[in-house]
């Protein structure tokens, strides 16, 4: 067995069997949450390589993603659609809202859903979910309602461990990793 996941309870272990959609909120997460702009207005967001491809991972493994995230990005958009991101919400302060509307869309649900957030507006969202996530660099509020925290930081490969845990509870790391062995 792959020991790249972090070992967890079997209560959570039972959680993440169940995960069908994965979703991400981006500053904090996907990225460092820093602010970059160029001289003419223009933001520039920084992403890990090793988060894209573990969002591949969860689609070869049948598993839909988001992304819900508070600003609007042409560069997310990007990302999104560069990865087969399936589902993308901008704008959205209001996170738990945003995933219930998603729930409603697309037939998923709290129990088959995990969400990865750093800040306040992921909170909620955070506790409805049957796995919540969070990174060492989120707010300590975040970090005490969430189920999870990855050992690495926003922006520096956070969202792949995320991806690791689901992928390596429904017992799929291995097969995935056996590919590029």
């Amino acid at each position: 067995m792959t020991t790249l996941a972090t070992p967890l309870s079997d209560e959570l272990n039972a959680r993440l069997r169940n995960i069908t959609l994965a979703v991400f909120d981006v500053d904090g997460v996907l990225t460092s949450g820093q602010l970059h702009f160029l001289a003419d207005g223009t933001e520039v967001k920084d992403f890990n390589i090793l988060d894209g491809l573990g969002i591949k991972l969860l689609a070869r493994a049948g598993i839909e993603t988001a992304i819900i995230t508070g600003r609007r990005s042409p560069q997310v958009e990007m990302r999104a659609r560069s990865l087969g991101i399936t589902h993308l919400r901008q704008s959205r302060e209001d996170k738990l809202v945003a995933l219930e509307e998603l729930w409603a869309e697309t037939g998923h649900s709290a129990a088959t859903t995990a969400y990865i957030g750093d800040d306040w507006p992921d909170l909620a969202a955070i506790r409805a979910v049957a796995f919540g996530a969070t990174v060492p660099n989120g707010h300590p509020l975040v970090r005490e309602h969430a189920d999870w925290c990855s050992t690495r930081a926003g922006g520096s490969g956070a969202g792949r461990e995320f991806c690791e845990q689901i992928l390596s509870a429904r017992g799929q790391l291995d097969d995935l990793v056996a590919e590029y062995l």
